[in-house]
């Protein structure tokens, strides 16, 4: 269904997060920790405003709600709006990476030594929320992160709904599972989505509340639940996990740049292979996707030799 329709008003919850973070930097670095939410620039379930508020739009188990956070030095201060209010305030702490222990995390680099000390402030976030991941993830897979931003972009506004609350113009919460299994497959096409990315979702979606499960799950047996649908393998796994889980140690294979990036970065290897960069990471185990994501932090990439991939637009066959 389309969800464009004047949502209801809605009470506002506000909520201040201060100690209990334990946020080890004066100011706590919100961009950092909600940065992999974020599918692109023009995102429309997230939104970043020129004072550094940051606005969110997720479906809750309760419905839809919306969170904007802002930084006060060392406090945090939420409000929320929706359905979902109550759902997001509930799940807040975790969301901006209180369960995260970073003090578990040794640089054994140089590089991740560095580059640790000028992050203090990030944090692995927990979303509890598995199919707002594993959507995006799949919609990723194989093709260029602008081609699957512009997918995401294109069925959020279309088939989701404007985010309830006083939210900023063009906010959307993205599609229930009853709605993502019944786009009709011309739609998908339109969206630039192939057909065995579209075939996943909605196989995906139809099992929603067996995936949702997977929030509560070690990170492990999270990925083997998710993995059990065809279409969804280890790259798609560990990215959805990640998020919803906020999984220190699951690192991401099966990717097209990082171990290219993580062998450059750690021994000057930008043949770097999943096996290298594996052997690599070994010394974070336990912390290994912290690790990488410090890893590309740094900025330390391999000079870029070959042509971009060339993205593949479907929509005119």
């Amino acid at each position: 269904m389309s969800g464009r329709f004047a949502p209801k008003p809605a009470p506002t919850r506000t909520t201040t997060r201060g100690g209990d973070l334990d946020v080890p930097s004066e100011r706590p670095d919100l961009g950092l920790t909600l940065g992999p939410l974020r599918r692109g620039p023009h995102d429309p379930t997230f939104r970043v405003t020129p004072t550094g508020e940051i606005w969110r739009a997720s479906r809750t188990p309760e419905g839809p709600g919306t969170v904007r956070v802002r930084a006060h030095g060392g406090e945090v201060t939420a409000d929320t709006w929706g359905p979902g209010a109550a759902w997001l305030d509930d799940h807040l702490p975790a969301l901006l990476g209180a369960e995260d222990d970073p003090t578990a995390f040794v640089p054994r680099h140089k590089l991740v030594l560095a580059t640790h000390r000028r992050r203090p402030g990030l944090r692995l976030t927990r979303t509890g929320l598995v199919l707002e991941s594993l959507i995006p993830s799949v919609l990723e897979q194989k093709v260029t992160t602008t081609e699957a931003y512009g997918s995401w972009r294109t069925l959020v506004r279309q088939y989701g709904e404007p985010a309830p609350g006083p939210a900023p113009e063009g906010l959307y919460v993205m599609p229930d599972a009853r709605t993502w299994a019944r786009i009709p497959s011309w739609e998908w096409h339109r969206a630039n989505v192939d057909g065995k990315r579209a075939a996943t979702i909605v196989r995906a979606a139809r099992v929603a509340p067996r995936l949702e499960e997977a929030a509560l799950m070690e990170p492990a047996e999270a990925r083997r639940r998710l993995e059990l649908i065809p279409g969804i393998g280890p790259w798609t796994s560990a990215e959805t996990i990640q998020r919803s889980n906020g999984a220190p140690d699951e690192v991401t294979t099966g990717d097209l740049h990082l171990p290219g990036i993580v062998g450059w970065a750690l021994a000057g290897d930008r043949t770097a292979d999943d096996a290298a960069m594996l052997e690599l990471l070994a010394p974070y185990a336990g912390q290994r996707h912290r690790a990488a994501r410090l890893i590309l932090l740094s900025g330390r990439t391999p000079p870029r030799r070959a042509p971009r991939f060339a993205p593949n637009d479907i929509r005119a066959l």
